[in-house]
């Protein structure tokens, strides 16, 4: 008797841990973020070089490059691809992790996809309201980057900052 109860809770606990673990979108966000060496990309650096010389021509102090932060938005840039749009979902999820391993007090991010150029996309950035304001922020002291690109050739960026 205690032989098939203990069989019968061990398979009823397989059970509930398989299922309970189905793939969804935001299984990417669930993720334990360890700062590793991350590969910049020629588009990822010329990126990070433009923000920082737009930010000293303006007179707003330089950002560091931090890659933990290049490795939380790799997960979004991956997720856009996924989902083949440029969005911000899942941002409190990012915020979070950002916050705990890159002891963050703010953050702020760009996305954008389609750009084949770090300067179209700066350009673009530099453009829109919105995201002109998270660029010129003085209060920012870190950022970070990643870019993915679809099947399609289409590139989808994140860019994000932090204060720290």
């Amino acid at each position: 008797m205690k032989t098939t109860l203990i069989k019968l809770t061990l398979c009823l606990f397989i059970t509930t841990v398989l299922i309970s673990c189905s793939k969804d979108d935001v299984e990417i966000y669930e993720e334990s973020f360890i700062e590793t060496k991350v590969s910049y990309s020629p588009i990822e650096n010329e990126i990070l070089n433009i923000i920082n010389e737009f930010r000293r021509t303006n007179g707003i102090k330089t950002l560091e490059k931090l890659n933990i932060i290049s490795s939380v938005a790799e997960t979004h840039s991956s997720y856009m691809v996924k989902v083949g749009e440029a969005n911000h979902d899942n941002f409190p999820e990012r915020h979070e992790k950002l916050v705990h391993n890159a002891n963050a007090k703010t953050v702020g991010e760009n996305v954008a996809y389609g750009f084949n150029s770090a300067e179209s996309v700066v350009n673009a950035w530099l453009n829109s309201e919105h995201h002109k304001k998270i660029i010129v922020n003085p209060d920012y002291t870190h950022f970070g980057i990643s870019t993915k690109t679809d099947n399609e050739g289409r590139n989808y960026f994140t860019h994000i900052y932090i204060k720290q």
